[in-house]
């Protein structure tokens, strides 16, 4: 089957620059060394080769024409094809573009070759004929099934030809294909827009294996690029996620009210939250379906606050206890978690006294617990004690005291090699005007580093922008028992501090005015950050807003989203496959809300 290439270049009889060929067929298994031509090109005179395409039983063959002051030679570019042999229909998309030559086979991944001679630029077709199937002579002649053989100039038609990844074979001609049997009723190469070399992926996420190495899938839903690198995608432009509205995702309906949240991963068994509830159950919840669900129940004493951690392969869960059980006794308890029974066992009781918070981390790879008691009967000024683990005895033991007034809270973090714990102190007796300090480890304990003016500070949170460290705190109460009735405010401003690395120090950043603030949570979604505050009450109404504030810069946190809560006592954040979620529980009522943070 032939004809002159006058039929098709009615007008000009240069080749164009830019094209794609595109074949649907069902090729024939080959003999080795055997070669079979699908389209050629030939000049008059003998032999005369402009243009072919032919494929063995491994690769298919791109060849055209070079030409230049010292002759003419014919070059040759092969794709590895052996998928091609499987007797199954294929629909193949050869994209030509300068030295850029690309083959697509099935909508899959394209693979690109970068040809040191590039594809002419006027290759003169005068006086040719197409050959179909053949290269004018019986050798090479094909002998498979062909439904569609098309040439498109202009830019890659892959993209037009491939609505997804997985895209079935049409029998019938795709849409782009159809009306272009007639002639053309002018140059139809100066309708097509320049295309660049670079070849990109569209769609859901292709396979990456050696076939796909070096190559490049554009993610347009999340607007990420990535390359692929032996067989994981790796980003190279990272998808800018902005987060545009807060949702209510979950009702959680807890055993009571909850004065404290945690939210954790167990390797193999999946994500969890513990709540630490007011009346004598606590429970822990499992992620499942997208929901919470009630997983396991703990015997409690008005528990504050959970805190999981890991030794080793290790996983344990510590409660912080505020009240004494039925015999008087007061403690707290270190649960432990059992691979073969999937459940949390208890594993070490811990003197503590009206305990509110747990803090767990490792120093000179020696694991350690520092729980905050608050107040011993009528005294809030105790020592709060930091426990060490015993590799020996495998149980925490006493290794330092630090006096507290009130203490709520402890919050471990690490600069370069130095290691901090904060604590904040709510209560001295008489007033919640109080210093909470900043320690720093050294010569094998924590030593004072620095103090702050707070008023009923019951939270520290520690979060780092790029190379910059800040310190907030949660100011709850400003009370005094001699000028009650002046300085009975919950309206009060929280506070964030900066590491000044000049002064050794931290200093002032910012005043965020809050209502009883009980906690902070900063979380960050793309290149943004925010700080989300728990208000938990305005001096009349427990029903106030909990804000949340995005960093700005120069101009600080920002308000942008503000949240109705009722008692809000702590936030968390978390992420899954799905996306981002915050969730707040709260002291006043037994109900705590998951928030889907919405992007685009």
């Amino acid at each position: 089957m032939s004809f002159p290439a006058s039929r098709i270049f009615v007008r000009c009889d240069v080749f164009p620059e830019e094209f794609s060929i595109v074949v649907t067929l069902k090729a024939p298994s080959l003999p080795p060394k055997t070669n079979e031509y699908l389209l050629s090109v030939l000049a008059e005179g003998p032999d005369a080769l402009l243009l072919g395409l032919r494929f063995s039983p491994t690769r298919l063959h791109f060849l055209f024409l070079s030409e230049d002051a010292a002759g003419a030679w014919q070059t040759r570019v092969s794709f590895w094809s052996p998928a091609l042999m499987d007797s199954q229909w294929h629909t193949l998309v050869l994209a030509v573009s300068e030295s850029s030559f690309s083959l697509t086979t099935d909508c899959g991944v394209p693979v690109d070759i970068a040809a040191d001679v590039p594809f002419p630029a006027a290759l003169s077709v005068r006086g040719a004929r197409f050959f179909i199937g053949s290269r004018r002579r019986s050798k090479g002649l094909f002998t498979g099934l062909v439904r569609q053989l098309v040439l498109l100039p202009g830019s890659d038609a892959t993209a037009r030809l491939c609505p997804c990844r997985n895209a079935e074979l049409v029998l019938s001609i795709p849409p782009v294909l159809q009306g272009l049997t007639g002639e053309p009723e002018d140059n139809e190469v100066l309708k097509y827009p320049y295309e660049t070399n670079m070849k990109v992926t569209l769609g859901s996420r292709p396979l990456c294996t050696k076939m796909e190495d070096a190559q490049f899938w554009f993610d347009a839903r999340q607007r990420g690029l990535y390359l692929c690198v032996g067989s994981e995608w790796v980003s190279v432009l990272a998808a800018k996620e902005k987060l545009d509205f807060v949702e209510e995702h979950q009702s959680l309906f807890t055993r009571s009210e909850t004065l404290g949240i945690e939210v954790f991963t167990i390797p193999g068994a999946g994500l969890f939250l513990a709540t630490a509830n007011r009346k004598a159950t606590s429970a822990i919840y499992r992620w499942t379906d997208g929901k919470f669900a009630a997983y396991q129940d703990f015997r409690t004493h008005q528990a504050q606050s959970w805190r999981h951690f890991t030794i080793g392969r290790q996983v344990f869960l510590a409660v912080a206890n505020f009240h004494p059980n039925d015999k008087g006794q007061e403690f707290s308890v270190i649960y432990k978690w059992s691979q073969r029974r999937l459940r949390f066992a208890p594993y070490q009781r811990v003197p503590t006294h009206s305990a509110r918070d747990w803090e767990a981390f490792e120093v000179a790879g020696e694991h350690f617990l520092a729980v905050a008691n608050h107040r011993e009967g009528d005294d809030h000024n105790i020592d709060s004690v930091i426990y060490k683990w015993n590799p020996r005895t495998r149980l925490f033991e006493p290794n330092q005291t630090i006096s507290t007034s009130g203490a709520y809270d402890w919050e471990f973090f690490t600069v370069g090699p130095y290691s901090f714990l904060a604590v904040a102190n709510a209560f001295n007796g008489t007033s919640t005007k109080v210093h909470s300090h900043l320690y720093v480890w050294l010569v094998g304990s924590f030593q004072l580093f620095q103090s702050f003016l707070t008023f009923g500070a019951a939270d520290w949170e520690v979060f780092r922008i790029g190379e910059r460290v800040f310190l907030a705190v949660a100011n709850s109460h400003s009370y005094d028992v001699e000028m009650r009735t002046q300085n009975d405010s919950y309206v009060i401003n929280s506070v964030i501090y900066e590491l000044n690395v000049t002064a050794q120090m931290f200093v002032k950043f910012q005043e965020i005015p809050t209502c009883s603030a009980l906690d902070w949570e900063f979380f960050s979604v793309g290149e943004d950050y925010f700080l989300v505050v728990a208000n938990s009450f305005d001096g009349n109404t427990f029903s106030v807003n909990s804000v949340i504030y995005r960093w700005q810069g120069y101009e600080g946190f920002v308000a942008v989203h503000r949240l109705p809560t009722f008692g809000c006592r702590d936030w968390e954040t978390f992420r899954t496959a799905a996306g981002s979620y915050l969730i707040y529980s709260s002291a006043k009522e037994p109900l705590s809300r998951v928030l889907r943070l919405r992007t685009g």
